[in-house]
């Protein structure tokens, strides 16, 4: 018998945010291969029969070694003839090496199907009722990671010249080096710099100020966070 994998977006946070189509998907499936940022709620409603395995990426450890154990689970179930979820936090190919997953996946041949979720660059301030775009303060979004594979820089100069609206995610340790970068690179320490903890949660937070003073008064900020730098942060005063 033929497995068959899923790469499904669990969304920002908020079980209810989870698509109709990923439930379904989830409900038929015989092991579920989940992520740290997968709410909890989640997994305690699937079914029991359902064999579920953590895979989320520990503190300090080695994210290739970590990949690579998933790339063998994906294998080995899927050559059982499973019904293999990959779920992922926010949306499969946003960040989170869904891309490479699917690259794996193709290599193998392995059969294979992209369920997309509600990322949280999106989901999350829009569930804290922050418009990224709005006609008189931004026509344009750029999604940003908080730091790159290492040996791999941002282009800050670049980055800083965008007239539109930034949204950061995977942030919250390099706070302040993403300030400091924009303000070297000329963007206005003035402008607005709001932060969202745990978005779509019971345990959302909202932190506001600007380039200049967010280091400080989110000095306390842990991960999940969503960290949005534009006019349009002034829509949440």
């Amino acid at each position: 018998m033929a497995g068959k994998v899923y790469l499904v977006g669990a969304g920002p946070g908020d079980p209810d945010l989870l698509t109709i189509k990923a439930w379904k998907i989830i409900k038929k499936s015989d092991i579920i291969l989940y992520d740290r940022l997968v709410d909890s709620s989640i997994i305690r409603k699937m079914p029991k029969k359902i064999k579920k395995i953590s895979v989320g990426k520990k503190i300090g450890e080695d994210s290739d070694v970590q990949q690579e154990r998933i790339n063998e689970l994906i294998e080995k179930y899927y050559n059982k003839g499973k019904i293999v979820v990959r779920l992922k936090g926010g949306d499969p190919f946003l960040f989170g090496r869904g891309g490479e997953e699917a690259e794996f996946m193709k290599m193998k041949k392995i059969d294979f199907d992209v369920i997309p979720g509600i990322t949280s660059a999106i989901g999350v301030p829009t569930h804290a009722k922050l418009p990224l775009t709005h006609r008189n303060y931004s026509s344009s979004i750029h999604i940003i990671p908080g730091h790159l594979k290492k040996g791999h820089e941002l282009n800050w100069e670049m980055i800083s010249k965008l007239e539109g609206t930034l949204v950061i995610l995977m942030g919250a340790s390099k706070l302040e080096e993403i300030m400091n970068n924009l303000m070297k690179n000329g963007k206005s320490e003035e402008t607005p710099v709001c932060i969202i903890q745990n978005g779509t949660t019971k345990k959302e937070k909202i932190l506001k100020g600007n380039i200049k003073n967010i280091s400080e008064i989110a000095k306390e900020v842990k991960a999940p966070v969503v960290i949005v730098v534009g006019k349009v942060v002034k829509l949440l005063d």
